[in-house]
């Protein structure tokens, strides 16, 4: 089941027996877990009703007794395990009796059934016989990490819940910006919606004045240079935006998501659309089809998906992959996007000589 069901499952009070909780979104796992808890211990004597097990320091006989044991002037009882993959036997060690994870399935055969036991296997491996069988007898709840892809749709109907709009492309930056983890995700969107005001559209400057602290039009105008391949005007640029405390990562965010909506831009020109509906399909503002098509003009295709190689190299430098000052990685990397267009030109016989 999805974490929305077993989260429905809650506030309906049709409580199961046993969940088991895989995956590694711990957004998703939190909110189970509180939803869980608040139905199953409804109407009681918390303090008397609640165990929660860490698997690594506990062992599984623990946990079965803290579930079998009668909820105390309730109707039911709470017990959460977590780390359940400790638990898993060791690659090539033959068990001689069962296995803490054979004896939670076994249990889950045959619940209490005051009991509510949520186990968390974030990173259980999917084979185990207690994942396919849970699956099998819908008691798994899935907190897998959500795609890319799907994050702006989140993000959207996350919006819509708190009662505020989203302007066209808002959603998509949000995620670069603040994805790929809900926690912060949902963070930076609250900030965004308090901002904005009850029953207010969430916009481009929003995001800029609550997650990044720097306004899409500077980015636009270092997106420009670079189109223009003139570093110096760039290099200025960057100079404006630049933020030490994040070493750059959600500039080189902004950049991502302006280069795919200028890709999405150009495709939709590309099909015959106007301007303005070309916007629209790149998740743009109608108004500013005429300054994405001056951009798409002077940035060929090829240009912007080797910018988008680029962009991933940067990435991947600030997390880590360079041990040169962050500032430093994205001055080379601006110098780079601004020579990669003229890279593929054929060079010059003097040039083969050489």
């Amino acid at each position: 089941m999805t974490p929305e069901q077993a989260i429905n499952e809650a506030q309906d009070q049709q409580l199961r027996p046993v969940y088991l909780l895989v995956g590694e979104e711990r957004y998703f796992e939190a909110k189970v877990v509180q939803a869980l808890r608040a139905a199953a211990l409804a109407g009681g004597i918390v303090g008397l009703n609640e165990d929660q097990i860490q698997a690594q320091d506990g062992d599984v006989a623990s946990a079965l007794s803290a579930a079998r044991t009668l909820p105390m002037m309730a109707k039911r009882r709470f017990v959460l395990v977590r780390g359940l993959e400790h638990w898993e036997p060791r690659e090539g060690v033959e068990l001689k009796v069962s296995g803490p994870l054979d004896r939670l399935l076994e249990y889950a055969q045959k619940p209490a059934l005051s009991t509510t036991l949520v186990l968390l296997g974030g990173r259980l491996d999917k084979r185990r016989k207690l994942v396919t069988s849970a699956r099998k007898e819908g008691w798994l709840v899935n907190c897998e990490a959500l795609s890319r892809a799907d994050l702006p749709g989140f993000i959207e109907r996350s919006a819509r819940v708190r009662g505020n709009a989203l302007e066209p492309g808002v959603a998509d930056l949000i995620a670069e910006l603040a994805g790929p983890e809900l926690g912060p995700v949902t963070d930076a969107l609250e900030r965004c919606c308090l901002y904005a005001g009850a029953g207010q559209a969430v916009t481009e400057d929003i995001v800029a004045e609550c997650v990044v602290r720097l306004r899409a039009k500077t980015v636009w105008e270092l997106v420009g240079a670079v189109g223009r391949r003139d570093s110096g005007a760039a290099l200025i640029a960057l100079d404006q935006v630049y933020d030490p405390q994040d070493r750059g990562l959600r500039l080189l965010g902004l950049l991502a998501w302006s280069t795919r909506q200028l890709l999405r831009f150009e495709s939709a020109m590309h099909e015959g659309l106007s301007a303005s509906d070309a916007a629209i399909r790149a998740g743009a503002p109608p108004f500013k089809g005429r300054e994405l098509a001056e951009q798409v003009r002077r940035i060929p295709r090829l240009e912007l998906e080797r910018w988008l190689e680029i962009l991933a190299e940067l990435d991947y430098a600030l997390k880590g992959g360079s041990r040169r000052p962050a500032k430093s990685v994205l001055e080379h990397g601006i110098l780079k996007l601004c020579r990669s267009a003229e890279a593929r030109r054929s060079p010059r016989p003097d040039e083969r000589r050489a």
